[in-house]
């Protein structure tokens, strides 16, 4: 069994399939290890590295956008302490009419400038007058000298303060300026600057930015939750120096659970424990000196974790991918052998089939020959059939006419009879002139009979199958030839209404008027012998470049029973011998002959209304051929 194996193609290839597959596997096992233990490390360097530079765009903004807040304000404390009035006022701070008249002027440029409040304070640190001295609480009868902000400006310099309102509860940044008289100074304008609309707009992003005071508290953050929390322990001493200014007025301080970290490239990191669990961040600081406030940027690192995993992980799936790649390589070579000698195989076995398949694909390519042969001859013996049909239709309408005909040809036969008689006994008599006339009438009713016999022979022939330009007021007229005796039998009276302009259609002149001949013989059948025998016969063209013909009677109506089969060959309403029942279905292939279409419908107010849509024609000249 052994030695059959080692002669066996097949077992030899699967042995080095095999091989191939463990080699595969230890090579992409250990490539992998070596990115999970080295391209952790690297690619965490390199998205902390991404992360700092964006941090440090934001905090940029964040920078700026402080500084530009109270570089707009810096400079107004000084300039109201500057007006004459703001000094007249602390000079004699009993003028009670002064005090309301400068706090009318506080509120107006308080408005004005969009600041949060401003006021005027004595030296001692008594609010004399204030913006906010028509709300509850206002500032005025309140004592301030424990702020820096006041005590800095009543000694000459500059006052600057972040601070909680203690009356307001609301935050803010305070500018103090010295009001400078004759005597010294006697008092202090007090700016604060409300600044939650910068704050407000740090909410969002994947960041966080917070302002720290010198204690490490922090005053400003997109967070409320983190707001008079410190980053730094709260130590007795730090606690003490914010009582003293009351900074924080009664609120509450406390640490945030924070743990500090930093990176073997330098990056400072900081952990928050919260309810959802400890978050690690990504800080990027930056001081401001001017406002003694230090402002810092806070990236969740959870991005750039996930950026890292996911960036070992395609590097992993590549290797994976590489490593299956290589073995189907190896899979098709090892394979090639056997395919190409069952492709040989498989060639022979085709070439045998397409020999089978091409011979019977010839035995019915020959059938089909015969069959399509076949088709056409009965394509041709349907033809014929149809039209000697229609010829069978014209020949029993003839046959119809023939009893009336006769009646119609005898009357002008006896008259001419009479006539020929009355000329004879004229000559004799010598009375030439009446004699004339007398032939003249013959030579009128001749003419009658050969009119009538010449439509007669024109209805009785079959047409080719030329389509061309037909008149509708001839074929109209041509057919009242043939259907007088057929009206005049049933007393019918035919309303003729062409339109002022007579159409023509595209069509054959005497399988048209065969159509119209059926039609309205069947009009007639339907109205002989009530009161109302009207029928009428008009056309009209429409919009869209087609010619209708309408013939409507005033019978009894086509019964819905039967007005789906209206069209059906030899199917007739009339007793026996008064019709063979092809009139409708010859009209109706005529007309579809014609590219027209032909409908029976029960008229809305009694009747039968019939429709025929032709092709309209430019060209209004009888056809000569038929």
């Amino acid at each position: 069994m052994i030695a059959g194996d080692a002669t066996n193609p097949t077992a030899r290839m699967n042995r080095h399939r095999r091989r191939h597959w463990i080699i595969l596997g230890v090579v992409a096992a250990v490539v992998c290890l070596l990115i999970v233990s080295f391209g952790h490390r690297y690619a965490t360097a390199l998205y902390l590295d991404q992360a700092a530079a964006r941090g440090e765009n934001t905090l940029g903004l964040a920078v700026t956008a402080l500084r530009g807040q109270l570089a707009r304000y810096e400079k107004l404390p000084q300039l109201i302490a500057d007006d004459p009035d703001i000094k007249e006022l602390v000079a004699a701070p009993g003028n009670l009419a002064k005090v309301d008249e400068i706090n009318g002027f506080l509120k107006q440029i308080n408005e004005l400038l969009e600041s949060s409040d401003i006021y005027v304070m004595l030296p001692d640190g008594d609010t004399l007058a204030a913006s906010n001295f028509d709300q509850t609480p206002t500032f005025i009868g309140e004592n301030f000298s424990y702020r820096p902000y006041f005590y800095d400006a009543r000694n000459g310099g500059i006052g600057r303060f972040f601070a909680l309102g203690t009356t307001s509860l609301k935050r803010g940044y305070y500018f103090g300026a010295p009001i400078n008289t004759d005597a010294g100074i006697a008092g202090v304008v007090v700016f604060k600057v409300d600044i939650d609309v910068i704050e407000s707009s740090w909410r969002g992003g994947d960041y966080e930015i917070i302002v720290t005071d010198p204690e490490g508290i922090i005053f400003m953050s997109g967070r409320h939750d983190w707001l008079f929390s410190a980053i730094q322990p709260l130590t007795d001493e730090r606690l003490a120096r914010t009582a003293t200014t009351r900074r924080y007025a009664d609120a509450k301080l406390k640490e945030l659970p924070v743990t500090r970290g930093l990176t073997q490239d330098g990056h400072d990191l900081l952990s928050i424990a919260g309810r959802e669990g400890a978050r690690q961040y990504l800080v990027v600081t930056e001081t401001m000196p001017e406002a003694d406030w230090t402002v810092k940027v806070l990236l969740d690192t959870s991005s750039v974790h996930t950026q890292m995993l996911t960036t070992i992980a395609a590097l992993v799936l590549l290797v994976a991918l590489g490593a299956m790649g290589a073995a189907v390589w190896l899979e098709r070579r090892a394979r090639l052998a056997e395919r190409l000698q069952v492709q040989c195989e498989a060639r022979e076995e085709l070439e045998h089939r397409v020999e089978e398949r091409t011979a019977d694909l010839a035995a019915v390519n020959r059938l089909l020959e015969e069959e399509v042969a076949e088709r056409r001859m009965t394509e041709r013996v349907l033809r014929k059939t149809q039209s000697d049909l229609v010829q069978a239709g014209k020949l029993a309408a003839l046959g119809q006419m023939a009893a009336a005909l006769s009646h119609e040809l005898n009357q002008p036969l006896a008259a001419a009879r009479t006539y020929a008689d009355n000329a004879a006994l004229l000559i004799e008599r010598g009375r030439i002139d009446e004699a004339g006339e007398t032939v003249g009438r013959i030579a009128s009713l001749t003419e009658r009979m050969a009119s009538i016999s010449k439509h007669l022979r024109n209805f009785a022939r079959k047409p080719n199958e030329k389509l061309g330009p037909v008149a509708l007021d001839e074929t109209v007229r041509d057919t009242l030839e043939i259907i007088g005796w057929r009206l005049k039998a049933a007393d019918a009276d035919l309303i003729v209404n062409l339109g002022p302009a007579p159409s023509a259609v595209r069509a054959g002149a005497v399988r048209l008027q065969q159509v119209l001949v059926n039609i309205i013989s069947n009009a007639a059948d339907a109205v002989e012998g009530l009161d109302d025998r009207r029928i009428e016969l008009s056309a009209r063209p429409t919009e869209d470049g087609k010619v209708t013909i309408i013939v409507r009677d005033r019978g009894p109506g086509v019964p819905a029973a039967i007005a789906e089969r209206i069209f059906d060959p030899f199917f007739s309403t009339k007793g026996v011998g008064k019709g063979l029942g092809l009139g409708l279905s010859i009209s109706y292939n005529i007309i579809k002959d014609f590219g027209g279409m032909l409908a029976v419908e029960k008229h809305p107010d009694g009747g039968t209304v019939a429709i025929i849509t032709l092709e309209a024609s430019d060209m209004p000249v009888r056809e000569a051929a038929e």
